[in-house]
């Protein structure tokens, strides 16, 4: 049976992991979404992480559907990766992008920040 769950190791739950992120990352975005991407010298496996302000997103039940549409692509997708850390950000005009789109648009980028990545 095939391992579809989105465990604790598969999230970047410290500070001091998420500041690696954001000090020695490559970038890809699109209007309303932003990722970023670092080789983790930690871990065998990629991780996610989600930064889903309030500034952007007004209402928790918006904010959770980015971030339930965000966990579901990488958990679908994460055995295609190397051990790359992600950092999902939410940027003004994320609201306006359907599910589909989004999980789409997340492949996507995360697709163009592993080729950008040095092996």
């Amino acid at each position: 049976m095939a391992d579809n769950t989105f465990p604790r190791k598969d999230r970047i739950l410290t500070s001091g992991d998420y500041d690696k992120v954001f000090q020695h990352c490559i970038r890809a975005s699109v209007r309303g979404v932003l990722v970023l991407g670092h080789k983790s010298e930690i871990t065998e496996h990629s991780r996610l992480g989600l930064v889903i302000p309030k500034k952007v997103l007004k209402r928790a039940v918006w904010r959770n559907r980015v971030k339930r549409v965000a966990r579901e692509a990488f958990r679908l997708s994460k055995k295609s990766y190397p051990c790359i850390d992600f950092v999902v950000i939410a940027k003004p005009g994320i609201k306006d992008i359907n599910n589909t789109e989004l999980t789409r648009i997340l492949l996507d980028l995360w697709d163009q920040i592993s080729r950008r990545l040095p092996a």
